[in-house]
């Protein structure tokens, strides 16, 4: 058996380990804050595992020392929400024995399953990784893996040590959904029509965004020769796929699921990074823009000159985004579990 921690701010990760689960030949628990999802409760009984709802432990106020002097990232003092939730992993992990515990993400939560003598296999987000307690974490870890192409691992992660890069398993981005093999890859771009106007989707995340409803406002109204459908909190659709397949450029923030199901589409993109921790999202953005990918990266959301950006945008076409998102992503990260921890009943 193994077990999975899900992250549950946003909604990548969830879409992630819902994937990855669907790849592998043996049961998987689910350990989060969020609740079972319909696709979870749909798999067949045999193959479900436990789904173990944790408390949360960001609903204190005002936390006292959360990064115990720089050397973990959450372990608020005193917080009854972190007192169950790490009770609640450390009596699952006891009582279940799991083969390995994939963690997406955690520090604190793969250096428990570590103190209970369990192989953890981490995930590794873009960013600024290079502080102690993500060094902490990669150190621990069997294995750690990265959801991108292979040549990106060095951009990405631009400040981590080379002794930590290297051991960085690229998978390709993971979409939630498979690559349209019908997808044309190269989207159309007719010229300008007032009678025909083209199609953009306005991506917004779910784990929060900085996009006012006035900007939003003001982009729209300025392009008069595109159609625009919004995506984002107040607007979501459990699946975005005929929106975005419509879609002649996709604006989207740089959160990994939502790049990962733009370019499973072949869509291009107009890139607007959101403030995240670790730089996350700004550093995936230039590392984009950089290599050449189907983008145009703005740094801020700009409120003019929308109309020559996404033809711009148009132009490159989503051909490329084949090597960033291959549909295979999901295989990759379960031969790299199959392959990791011990045999079944030898955890002490």
């Amino acid at each position: 058996m193994i077990g999975y921690y899900v992250h549950h701010h946003g909604r990548g990760h969830l879409h992630r380990a819902l994937a990855i689960a669907a790849q592998l030949a043996e049961p998987v628990t689910f350990l989060s804050s969020l609740p079972p999802p319909a696709e979870w409760r749909a798999r067949p009984a045999a193959r479900r595992g436990e789904w173990v709802v944790l408390d949360r432990d960001d609903r204190g106020v005002a936390p006292a020392d959360p990064d115990a002097g720089g050397r973990l990232h959450w372990v608020p003092v005193a917080d009854a929400g972190l007192s169950r939730r790490m009770h609640q992993v450390s009596t699952w992990l006891d009582r279940a024995r799991p083969r390995l515990v994939v963690v997406d993400v955690s520090v604190e939560v793969a250096l428990l399953a570590r103190l209970h003598g369990v192989p953890v296999v981490t995930a590794v987000l873009p960013g600024r990784r290079a502080d102690p307690a993500h060094l902490l974490g990669f150190d621990v870890a069997s294995e750690v893996v990265g959801f991108w192409p292979e040549g990106m691992t060095d951009a990405l992660l631009p400040d981590l040590p080379e002794r930590v890069r290297r051991r960085v398993r690229a998978v390709g981005a993971l979409a939630r959904f498979p690559v349209d093999p019908v997808a044309p890859v190269e989207p159309p771009c007719p010229a300008p029509d007032k009678a025909a106007p083209r199609s953009a989707v306005l991506l917004a995340g779910a784990g929060g965004t900085a996009l006012d409803d006035a900007a939003v406002d003001t982009v729209v109204g300025s392009t008069p020769g595109w159609r625009w459908t919004v995506l984002g909190p107040g607007s979501w659709v459990d699946d975005p796929r005929p929106a975005l397949r419509s879609a002649d450029v996709v604006v989207t923030h740089a959160g990994q699921n939502a790049l990962a199901e733009v370019a499973a589409l072949r869509r291009p993109a107009v890139v607007v990074p959101q403030q995240r921790p670790h730089d996350e999202q700004v550093t995936t953005a230039r590392a984009l823009r950089d290599a050449g990918w189907p983008v145009l990266v703005e740094e801020q959301l700009p409120l003019d000159g929308w109309s020559a950006r996404l033809d711009a945008a148009a132009r490159l076409g989503g051909g490329r985004w084949t090597a960033w998102c291959d549909g295979r992503a999901a295989e990759r990260f379960a031969a790299v579990v199959d392959a990791v921890g011990t045999e079944p009943g030898q955890v002490a």
